[in-house]
């Protein structure tokens, strides 16, 4: 390896239900380097943004989808897996109906295809309910 770290950051939104969409910011692959700050931005659109907690999700190449943080519909609190706590920030703006990655010290094994994604429950006054399904 050339200590080039590479990172395909093909962006898509896993919410395209009912006119319900996000638009991920950038869709192109990005190249960074080990101990780089990765940077990603998603915005929601159809859908009360302040309504629903936000998720980044990412996959890397061969293996199956890894959730690695969540933030809470009115950015009260945050959770991350144990794979990048220390080194990841998530935010969001509800105002503009956007969400926020940041991930810092980057490693060879963050070399993935990041999604943003909705959680299927909307949440009012921290109590969050399953959204119905129309069949």
């Amino acid at each position: 390896m050339t200590g080039k770290l590479h990172l395909l950051l093909v962006l898509l939104g896993l919410c395209r239900v009912y006119s319900q969409s996000l638009e991920d910011i950038p869709s192109s692959p990005v190249m960074k380097k080990p101990g780089e700050l990765l940077s990603l931005s998603c915005k929601g659109s159809g859908f009360t943004f302040s309504s629903y907690n936000m998720a980044w999700i990412r996959q890397p190449e061969g293996r199956t989808l890894e959730w690695i943080g969540i933030i809470w519909n009115d950015a009260s609190g945050t959770v991350y897996t144990k794979s990048v706590e220390g080194r990841i920030e998530v935010t969001r703006d509800n105002s503009n109906s956007m969400v926020y990655l940041k991930l810092s010290g980057l490693r060879a094994e963050d070399s993935a295809v990041y999604y943003c994604a909705r959680e299927a429950q909307w949440c009012e006054w921290r109590i969050c309910t399953k959204t119905p399904q129309r069949i």
